[in-house]
């Protein structure tokens, strides 16, 4: 397997930029929505909504670890837009041979079946931000088709952190596309998950510097409380959970960027996308808990900015599949590999051969 691409830097420091000047969370966290429009056309006019689209096809023709890096750095802003969605999407489109159209996208998975007869039939639960999307990029079984946001009925719903989750009908939904070539049907769900992961990670590390810093300025007892040897316990163990966190969610995007192009995804890269969303989600639930447990009460009041980050580490953990979801899958290839492959497959260097 060849190694991974290495992340263009510049790439990611552009999208950086444009999330400080229109979407820093402090600035933001109060305001109304008015910066949504405004931050979305910077993103589509940067090309940062189609880094994963090849030059031909009209995007960036980067890498899966740098599309996972940009996500990473906009989970550092508690980024609420449908950037890993649209990413997503114009991935599975292209990847299908279907044209991606433009503004934000969507992705919904369905059994297989479901797309039978030309039209598209079922519900597919909590997809996020279908609300706000103009286009759905469908798999059904690993058939992809585009289907029109009007064409489908979507019911209201958020997450936690307030973002649309809404359930999607597809009531013989006639697509404006149909895949012209079969994807592996697993490819929506690791994306999604190795998203979630980056986006988690990026998280907690604003978490980290957050909490630490708010530790050097709170006085308590006449000092800062981060000279209490309690609080920098506590301040270890958010650090230990954030680099765990850094350590798996890079680990799957190099996994699946290491065998990218292929018909079928890899079984290491889906194992290593399985313990990626399993320790990431755990870092972020004891990650969240450490940082409000050191803010106090004011943490949670929505006047402050770290309920921001909080409030969407607890609902990407569910997004395309909680821990115990993961768990699971995790379990079942363990078994299907058998006792004697278990060691060499937790040990086997990335990159190596299967």
């Amino acid at each position: 397997m060849a190694a991974p691409e290495a992340v263009d830097p510049a790439l990611v420091e552009g999208v950086a930029r444009i999330l400080r000047e229109l979407a820093n969370p402090r600035d933001i966290n109060a305001a109304d929505g008015a910066w949504r429009a405004p931050l979305w056309e910077a993103l589509e006019t940067s090309g940062a909504t189609r880094v994963w689209l090849p030059e031909a096809a009209g995007g960036a023709g980067a890498s899966l670890t740098e599309g996972f890096a940009i996500l990473r750095r906009a989970g550092a802003f508690a980024l609420s837009a449908p950037l890993a969605e649209t990413l997503i999407a114009a991935r599975l489109l292209a990847r299908a041979g279907i044209r991606v159209p433009e503004g934000p996208l969507a992705v919904a998975e369905l059994p297989p079946g479901a797309l039978d007869g030309g039209v598209l039939k079922g519900k597919a639960a909590a997809v996020p931000f279908a609300a706000e999307a103009r286009w759905l990029a469908v798999s059904a079984g690993g058939r992809v088709a585009l289907a029109a946001r009007e064409e489908c009925d979507i019911g209201a719903g958020a997450n936690l952190a307030g973002e649309p989750r809404g359930d999607v009908t597809f009531d013989g939904v006639r697509p404006a596309a149909v895949a012209t070539k079969d994807i592996d049907r697993r490819e929506l769900r690791a994306l999604g998950a190795a998203a979630r992961a980056a986006q988690m990670t990026g998280a907690l590390e604003a978490l980290l510097d957050m909490t630490v810093s708010h530790a050097r300025e709170r006085v308590a007892f006449g000092r800062p409380i981060a000279k209490f040897q309690a609080v920098q316990h506590e301040l270890a163990k958010l650090a230990g959970e954030t680099a765990a966190a850094i350590a798996a969610s890079g680990a799957a995007a190099a996994a699946l960027a290491e065998t990218d192009g292929g018909d079928r995804m890899d079984g290491r890269a889906w194992m290593e996308v399985a313990a990626a969303k399993i320790r990431v989600g755990e870092a972020a639930g004891a990650g969240a808990a450490i940082a409000h447990q050191m803010h106090g009460a004011i943490g949670f009041t929505a006047e402050h900015v770290l309920q921001r980050y909080t409030r969407r580490l607890w609902s990407w953990r569910d997004d395309f599949g909680a821990e115990s979801r993961w768990a699971e899958e995790l379990g079942r290839l363990a078994a299907a590999a058998g006792a004697d492959a278990l060691w060499p497959t937790l040990t086997r260097p990335a990159g190596s051969a299967e």
